[in-house]
């Protein structure tokens, strides 16, 4: 190794620790390095990915660890690489409010698509921009946004309002209200009852 090209990576990886980030995309890293050329980059990528440096989830999308060792929410927020938050079933079931395990993880964004990353399973829910822009009920935590539980409710009744909830005692139904009056979803009057 010339000491040019350790003096380059070593630079490139002290930028990466400064953003203390997991997981990047190949348009990002060419940013954050300021390699413009296409191939400079695939090719760095390429001989930093052979040598255990960076882990290549799937063409356009690299991370600091090996897949198994990234939160499974993150990675899927980064992989639909759009607007996008945690919530409906995966919100639900961790809030006890959905009784049944869950076998992937959802997410509420401008795509509807299906899809697996080494164990992890996805799904995304497609919502209209006037809805999945609106904050309402989402909180950031840790680089992922998130729904609370009365968001994850409302979610759920704009995509099946006859679903029924497990825990329906343990459910604040004014504050579902709020939320789906705030964004703009239906209102469900017979579920405030």
């Amino acid at each position: 190794m010339s000491t040019g090209y350790v003096k380059s990576y070593t630079q490139r990886f002290a930028l990466l620790a400064r953003l203390n980030e997991q997981i990047f995309h190949t348009k990002d890293l060419a940013n954050l390095w300021a390699i413009q050329d296409k191939n400079t980059l695939y090719t760095t990528l390429k001989r930093y990915t052979q040598h255990g440096l960076i882990f290549r989830i799937f063409k356009g999308l690299y991370a600091m660890k090996p897949i198994t060792q990234l939160q499974p929410w993150l990675l899927g927020l980064r992989a639909l690489h759009t607007s996008a938050y945690i919530s409906t079933e995966t919100i639900l079931e961790q809030a006890g409010i959905i009784q049944q395990k869950m076998h992937s993880i959802t997410l509420i964004s401008s795509l509807s698509k299906r899809f697996t990353l080494g164990p992890y399973h996805y799904r995304s829910r497609k919502l209209a921009d006037k809805f999945l822009y609106n904050t309402a009920g989402i909180a950031e935590k840790d680089g992922m946004r998130l729904a609370s539980p009365e968001r994850a409710i409302a979610d759920m009744l704009y995509f099946h309002p006859k679903i029924y909830f497990d825990g329906n005692r343990h459910i604040d139904w004014q504050q579902v209200k709020k939320i789906q009056d705030a964004v703009g979803y239906p209102l469900t009057p017979k579920r405030y009852l």
